[in-house]
């Protein structure tokens, strides 16, 4: 408990304060020991990694720290040059505490890494994406890893790129099949604006159409992130899609299916087309007309097809003449089928 007016982190028994930096065992972050090999390093941290990942454990604060714990020990000991330094500044850490935390390194400079090595390690900018914006690695690692001025020393403007922005609209089919736009209302640091995006024909459900550079700004002369586009289909009367294609359902009349003959099928937005079919057409039996599905997106000169499935309508009140008709009919079925025998 820090004694009352003395701010937490300072020393009261100094003649100045200064800042006080707790030395990070990386290694038993890991939970690996010194002698590691890179590839105990590697599975270590892939371990702790898959355990501790905020997607596994939303809102649990305990292992979102070990999560950022595990993820900066793997950014040095997978290096070889920063672990080498690392171990060396280990060695000379009380060193380091007596020369005081912020009057710099025990040699001479603070420590950049060489090439990263190893296992996949989260940078600041996907950490910050994950966490919302807190440090992900601690005044321990930006004093001696990030080359950076250290802890109480001027900071260089971090360049980060602006987030991403997603907004979600919903289309009709008559808009997929043309292509549509809308104009957004977007809040940004310069206040509300506007922005008019085109959506190309064809567009998925579910799809995201991007918008360059029309998310939130970047810091230190970064781009902007970009603004994605969730485009959603409402529901159709009529018709279903499946990709490209079209599915309509069509009713035809009992004497029509037997006989054959011509039907009218619906077509989006444009005049119902003819379709010719057989005689003796069954039920839920399907007919495809070529071309007249939805564009193919991102393929202009391709288009889907219009699928037409035949429902049978079979008459429930009958008139007596229809009545006799149906009970000849069905006499000549019977004789039919004795002489089959």
């Amino acid at each position: 408990m820090p004694q009352r007016g003395v701010p937490e982190g300072r020393d009261p028994a100094q003649g100045e304060h200064r800042d006080r930096m707790d030395f990070k065992d990386y290694y038993e972050a890991l939970g690996v020991k010194k002698n590691a090999s890179q590839a105990d390093i590697k599975r270590a941290f892939r371990k702790l990694a898959r355990k501790h990942h905020p997607d596994v454990n939303p809102g649990d604060l305990a292992a979102e720290r070990r999560f950022k714990d595990a993820n900066e020990a793997n950014e040095v000991l997978s290096d070889p040059e920063k672990r080498r330094k690392y171990d060396e500044l280990g060695a000379n850490w009380r060193q380091y505490e007596q020369a005081g935390a912020g009057g710099g390194s025990p040699f001479g400079r603070t420590w950049s890494g060489g090439g990263r090595g190893g296992t996949r390690t989260m940078t600041p900018e996907e950490a910050e994406e994950i966490f919302g914006g807190g440090a992900p690695f601690s005044d321990f690692f930006n004093t001696f890893f990030s080359g950076g001025a250290g802890r109480g020393g001027p900071q260089r403007p971090v360049a980060r790129r602006g987030r991403d922005l997603e907004h979600p609209v919903t289309l009709t089919l008559e808009e997929i099949a043309a292509g549509a736009s809308r104009r957004l209302g977007l809040e940004g640091a310069s206040g509300a604006q506007h922005v008019e995006v085109k959506i190309p024909a064809g567009v998925a459900d579910g799809s995201r159409v991007r918008v360059a550079g029309r998310g939130e700004p970047g810091t230190g002369g970064a781009p902007a992130g970009d603004l994605f586009l969730k485009v959603g289909q409402a529901a159709h009367p009529t018709f279903t899609r499946r990709g490209a294609d079209l599915h309509v359902d069509v009713s035809v009349g009992l004497t029509l299916a037997v006989l054959g003959g011509r039907v009218s099928v619906p077509r989006l937005g444009g005049t119902p087309l003819t379709l010719k079919i057989p005689p003796g057409t069954q039920g839920s039996q399907v007919f495809r007309l070529k071309g007249h599905g939805l564009p193919v997106s991102g393929r202009s000169s391709q288009t889907g097809d219009l699928y037409a499935t035949v429902k049978v309508l079979i008459p429930r009140d009958l008139t007596p003449a229809q009545r006799e008709q149906f009970e000849a009919f069905a006499a000549i079925d019977r004789d039919t089928d004795r002489s089959a025998d």
